[in-house]
């Protein structure tokens, strides 16, 4: 194959696998936010626990059919596997609980902070460094963030610090994640599966010692067909986003990736002003929402859309900073 023509084909694979964990991540949030606040199901942890055990089934069923490949389980696997169980029911748990005490616009806002974050974690965990150009972006979005919040007319301290909470889980499993999908070892499946699977039960059992398994039993629209399909659909979402973070952290950075999903959420954001009814407008805070999206296309123009040297599994190559450009040092 030419050069220019492998190029361009893995340069597809990065933009696709960018918009695909764009578009999941997206409608996660709308339909979450739909069963845990329109029909107002009273157990996000309920719902998380739905969400592992479809993951579980489809990985599993997969495995079984030789559709999908991952390493059966042995006493290696949790040690290649920590601390990721962890962080992503710390992930799971505070998005969940975060999406149902914010409105959408504040919600997306402060989930910006997952941003600098994550650069942190990668300098300190990975030892990458980063181009002016990528800070510079980085600035502008927390710049946009904090224009915005500073100025949210419907203060949930609560849900404030939940999406903060969020924020440090949803950076440090990127930057794991980015570290333990090499294929030699558990592979983006086997991620997937052993998380879902070491994380279900004690999950189940906090549920119900909380008394929400208890709430969500006797939940009245269990009856209701429309509230049934998008619960399921809640929980099909949940799998499929948890895939998308691991293909969009295979092709880029974890840096990417949390930045793909701030960009993303300003979209969610701007359908927030439009739909659910507890959007409290003000300009400044617009106009913040419109900072971090220059910020974000800022970052995405220098990085997914620039030019960049791949690999066979299309990702940068090892080597140093250039022309703003990411690279693994």
């Amino acid at each position: 194959m030419a050069p220019s023509t492998e190029a361009a084909h893995s340069r597809t694979v990065l933009i696709l696998s960018a918009l695909f964990y764009a578009a999941s991540s997206l409608i996660i949030i709308l339909v979450n936010k739909t069963v845990l606040t329109i029909y107002r199901f009273p157990s996000s942890t309920f719902l998380g626990v739905g969400q592992m055990a479809i993951t579980i089934l489809i990985l599993y069923v997969g495995k079984l059919n030789h559709i999908i490949t991952f390493p059966d389980f042995d006493r290696q696997v949790s040690k290649k596997l920590f601390p990721l169980p962890l962080l992503y029911i710390g992930n799971h748990l505070t998005g969940l609980s975060s999406t149902q005490k914010l409105s959408l616009p504040m919600f997306t806002v402060l989930r910006k902070f997952s941003i600098p974050l994550t650069l942190i974690l990668e300098m300190i965990i990975l030892r990458k460094r980063f181009s002016f150009s990528v800070v510079a972006s980085v600035t502008t979005i927390i710049m946009g963030a904090l224009i915005a919040a500073s100025f949210d007319l419907s203060f949930n301290l609560e849900g404030y610090i939940l999406v903060l909470l969020n924020d440090l889980f949803t950076a440090s499993y990127g930057v794991y994640t980015k570290e333990k999908i090499d294929p030699k070892e558990l592979g983006k499946y086997g991620v997937l599966f052993y998380n879902a699977s070491f994380m279900i039960i004690p999950t189940l059992i906090y549920t119900i010692l909380s008394g929400d398994f208890e709430l969500a039993i006797h939940f009245g629209e269990w009856t209701n067909i429309a509230f049934m399909l998008q619960f399921i659909f809640a929980c099909m979402m949940g799998f499929i986003l948890l895939y998308s973070i691991v293909l969009c952290s295979y092709y880029h950075s974890a840096l990417t990736t949390t930045v793909i999903g701030a960009l993303k959420n300003v979209s969610i954001a701007y359908v927030g002003i439009f739909v659910g009814g507890d959007y409290s407008f003000s300009w400044l805070n617009f106009v913040g929402l419109n900072i971090c999206m220059a910020g974000g296309v800022a970052y995405s123009m220098s990085t997914i859309f620039g030019d960049v040297k791949l690999t066979d599994y299309g990702k940068p190559k090892d080597q140093n900073i250039t022309n703003g450009k990411i690279f693994n040092i």
